[in-house]
């Protein structure tokens, strides 16, 4: 396994930025851009909920980040909210998705 921490501050944002480009592709290719934006914010303040309270009891110690907090959670971790169900719906809409978009079924 490689060690990415060779980015340090900067290791989690470069994480999720490569795939967010992974899920951005996906996403495109099989034309669910659209699906994911909504999906992703009808997740986003529960999300957001949870994250702030994992944070705050202690869940997660995040070394490798930025150290740049919106809205009282790391900048990464908001990006981490739009890129875990983004690849989701990547990945499903192109094992599942036809070229319009719409479900096939396997």
């Amino acid at each position: 396994m490689y060690d990415i921490s060779v980015f340090g501050r900067y290791t989690y944002l470069v994480t999720e930025l490569l795939w967010g480009a992974v899920a951005a592709v996906l996403l495109r290719r099989a034309n669910a851009c659209r699906k994911a934006a909504v999906t992703i914010l009808a997740l986003y303040p529960i999300a957001y909920v949870w994250d702030r309270y994992t944070l705050a009891v202690g869940v997660f110690d995040i070394k490798l980040r930025t150290g740049i907090d919106v809205a009282g959670i790391p900048l990464e971790e908001h990006l981490f909210m739009a890129v875990v169900p983004g690849l989701v719906i990547g990945i499903h809409e192109t094992i599942f998705g036809d070229a319009n978009g719409a479900e096939t079924t396997a």
